[in-house]
């Protein structure tokens, strides 16, 4: 009997056949583990997206009552925020601005935004860019006027852009609290910037003395202004010591807040 003709293999028939340690088996498996990871990856990240969202907004919302002193654990934080007003403040005029909804209004996307921000060239808070606007809130007493101001904040580290809020008082001086949400510095040293017993030290120091000259200062000694404007650097962390006094500093300056403080002061606020 003549031979029968070998029967031609297709493409999937050939790769099938192929030994399980094959390279080219091995690197097809590769990639489609790959393919199909990186699917469930992607999927699983825009269906969390949402929930994202609300948990960056609660923990926002925790720092800012904290930081003004009516955190209480436990309770719903969405009522608790509810005592605060946000205003979106024009830096410029230390007045508040209606160009913005304060509830959709983007800071750090501000601050990168060419139409909403300038770039600095002395730049002390090593910030890049300045936005011309930001988001404060309010917290008023109970016969309507204002209680405490919460002040949004960043600069430059050691290591990393440390995002934080101030408290400051009704009087546009005195500083309630500062407490720092967002930062990499390193644990055990610059990290210490969220160590209870040194955020207490800010509690109650001034920021600039009678005549209106900012003050406040972090450092190893106090000022010659005096220890009411003065808080103890961190142990150890001389250079994140060095960049929260930065960044306090042009905060709370002229080029910051100051034209806000001033208007505070006045009762114009």
């Amino acid at each position: 009997m003549p031979d029968q003709p070998e029967t031609r293999k297709g493409v999937i028939r050939r790769f099938l056949d192929m030994s399980p340690d094959s390279a080219p088996k091995t690197v097809f498996v590769a990639v489609a583990l790959c393919l199909v990871a990186s699917m469930i990856v992607s999927a699983t990240a825009v269906a969390l997206r949402p929930l994202q969202e609300v948990n960056a907004l609660k923990d926002k919302q925790v720092n800012i009552l904290q930081v003004a002193g009516i955190y209480q654990p436990g309770e719903d934080v969405a009522d608790a925020f509810a005592a605060f007003e946000a205003h979106v403040l024009d830096l410029d005029t230390g007045q508040f601005t209606d160009k913005f909804d304060p509830a959709e209004f983007d800071d750090r996307a501000a601050a990168d935004d060419p139409q909403t921000s300038v770039e600095l060239e002395d730049d002390p808070a090593g910030i890049g860019r300045q936005a011309r606007y930001v988001t404060i809130y309010l917290l008023r007493n109970d016969s309507g006027g204002v209680d405490k101001v919460i002040l949004p904040l960043h600069g430059y580290g050691l290591w990393s852009t440390l995002y934080g809020y101030i408290a400051v008082e009704n009087d546009g001086n005195t500083i309630y609290g500062l407490q720092f949400y967002d930062h990499a510095e390193t644990p055990g040293l610059g990290a210490e910037v969220d160590n209870p017993r040194w955020k207490a030290l800010w509690s109650g120091k001034k920021l600039a003395d009678e005549n209106g000259d900012l003050q406040i200062t972090v450092a190893k000694t106090p000022p010659p202004a005096g220890r009411e404007y003065y808080v103890d650097a961190l142990s150890g962390a001389t250079l994140t010591s060095r960049g929260v006094d930065a960044l306090v500093r042009f905060w709370l300056g002229e080029r910051g807040y100051g034209p806000f403080l001033e208007n505070l002061k006045a009762g114009d606020i």
